[in-house]
Formats: structure tokens, C-alpha cells, sequence
């Protein structure tokens, strides 16, 4: 296999985008006659279909889907490099698909990114917020934001908050009228509200203290796949929970929820910026990453 020619990768990624040939030739100024040699020369080279072809429609194979997942970087990072070359700055632009935890997503990242597209107009966002862990490899995700410590599985990480916790917390108005759990095995006569991934559900709690760690299978009353729903039933004063710090702190300072159990410290849970490879490192990617970072530092002040 040989590609002989970096236009022909770049007509390929702009039909994918645009959904079909014409669209893309209109797009790129081309000839739709260019465009259509173009993806056959592509295809010739690479020995295999990349596009189904009627006489209404076009789409991607499973071969096309997972070669635009590979390229569509590569092209990116060509372009930007040539405006490296002819401008003298890196310039913030492109398409951007991120992933990320649905409570912490909705409430505290969206809107740092409103704020980051104001400053870069240029970039367009496909934001894909969900509690079950992106597969960034098969899914069509460029970054995602994780929560723990990847596995070492070949994924590019890089530390948002590594001395991120958990925190035991409930609404006033709950504790208030049930108590204030002084120890991790008092928990076993409250309501614990958790967390459901991929049908299971989290509800083994650790906790240290004095170099003692101890394990609470908790029982709650409700539960939910979806984080941001367990946050706001403990903000009605539903129950306790344990979460994130980063996802309660907004809460915590607004007084709607108290943190308990306050001489225990609960697990670390650190976030991260994962993608497959560092061929997805782009310049938007890196300005991105130096961009959450200081939000979150804020946070931990």
C-alpha cells in the first residue's frame, strides 16, 4: 500500500464530513469530477472500498469508518503544520469530538466550554456526555475526560487533578433529620444513593483513617446510570452520596450539600485527559488541555 498523494486524504475526510461527493466538491472548490478520481485513486492505493456508493447516497464502510478515525488526524495535523509554517503561530481550529462524565460534564465542563469556544471560534465541538466509560479506540471520540487511573493499555494520559477524592456528602435538610454519620460503618443505617455503570452498581464504599481502610456495602432506596441524577437527589435531601470532590464542590460552596463523616478520608478518583494515540495531540487538543487545567486548579483552591 502506498499513498501517494496528501490531497486525496483530505477529499476523502471532506466527503465523509459533508455526506457525499458533490457536497464536498462544492466545499473544496473542486470539480466533482476531481473529487470522485480522487477517492478512486485513494481506493486503488489502499486495495479496498472506503465509500458504498448508490445513485442517492454515500456512506462509509467499516473499513472507510475506521480508516477516517486513523487519517482525519493526520490531515488535520498537516494543515496545521503548513499554518505553522505560513503564519508563525499554531492556530486553534477543527472539529473536536470529546467525551465525558455526565454530572461533571453537564455542570462544570460545559460551561468552561462555552468559554473556551468565545476565545476559539474556530473550533467546533461534538461533546458526547455519558456515565459509561468511551471507547476511545472504536468510538468516534478524539479525547475524553476519565475519571480513575487508566489501565496501561497503551492510551496517552494526561493528569487533570491526580489528588482528586471522593467525598461522603448529603444535603442539610437530610442530615438534619437523620444524622450526621460520624464513621464509615454508620452509614449502614442511612439512605446511600449510587451510582449504576453498565449495569452494575457501586455501592462497595472505601474509606482510610490513621492507615486503617475499611470497606461499606452501602443500600439506598434509589440508584441511577446517570451521576448528575444521584447528585441531585442528595441536593433534595434523598441521601448520602459519595462522589467526586470536583462534582460536589459547586454544591458544597453553595451550602446545598455538607460533606460527612469528616475524619475519614475517602478514595482517590483522579481525572484525566485520555486519547488513543499521540497523533490526536493536536494544537487545539494541547491549548485545550492547558485551558481545563487551570479551570480545575481553580476548584482545588
Amino acid at each position: 500500500m502506498k499513498i501517494n498523494n496528501i490531497q486525496d486524504l483530505e477529499i476523502f475526510v471532506k466527503t465523509a464530513e459533508c455526506g457525499g461527493l458533490s457536497a464536498a466538491a462544492r466545499v473544496l472548490d473542486l470539480s466533482p469530477a476531481v473529487v470522485s478520481a480522487a477517492l478512486k485513486r485513494l481506493e486503488n492505493n489502499l486495495n479496498v472500498a472506503l465509500l458504498m456508493r448508490t445513485t442517492r447516497s454515500m456512506r462509509l464502510t467499516i473499513e472507510g469508518e475506521m480508516f477516517l478515525h486513523r487519517c482525519k488526524p493526520l490531515v488535520e495535523g498537516l494543515r496545521e503544520a503548513e499554518n505553522l509554517v505560513n503564519t508563525g503561530k499554531a492556530l486553534v481550529n477543527g472539529n473536536l469530538q470529546i467525551s465525558m462524565p455526565s454530572d461533571l460534564g453537564r455542570n462544570v465542563v460545559l460551561p468552561w466550554l462555552n468559554e473556551f469556544q468565545n476565545k476559539y471560534p474556530d473550533v467546533h465541538l461534538r461533546v458526547q456526555i455519558t456515565d459509561r466509560v468511551a471507547d476511545v479506540y472504536r468510538q468516534p471520540v478524539d479525547i475524553a475526560l476519565r475519571y480513575g487511573v487508566p489501565p496501561s493499555s497503551g492510551l496517552i494520559a494526561f493528569p487533570l487533578v491526580p489528588d482528586n477524592r471522593r467525598v461522603l456528602c448529603a444535603a442539610p435538610a437530610y442530615i438534619k433529620k437523620y444524622g450526621n454519620p460520624k464513621t464509615p460503618h454508620d452509614l449502614m443505617t442511612h439512605n446511600c444513593l449510587c451510582l449504576m455503570i453498565n449495569e452494575t452498581i457501586y455501592n462497595t464504599w472505601r474509606f482510610w483513617k490513621n492507615g486503617e481502610e475499611v470497606y461499606v456495602n452501602v443500600q439506598g432506596d434509589r440508584f441511577s446510570d446517570d451521576s448528575d441524577a444521584v447528585r441531585r437527589w442528595a441536593t433534595a435531601g434523598y441521601g448520602i452520596i459519595y462522589r467526586s470532590y470536583l462534582d460536589v464542590a459547586k454544591d458544597i460552596r453553595a451550602g446545598s450539600l455538607e460533606i460527612v463523616c469528616t475524619d475519614w478520608i475517602g478514595e482517590q478518583f483522579p481525572l484525566y485527559l485520555v486519547c488513543a494515540d499521540r497523533r490526536f495531540i493536536t494544537t487545539t487538543v494541547r491549548i485545550l488541555r492547558e485551558f481545563l487545567e487551570e479551570k480545575v486548579a481553580v476548584i482545588n483552591n
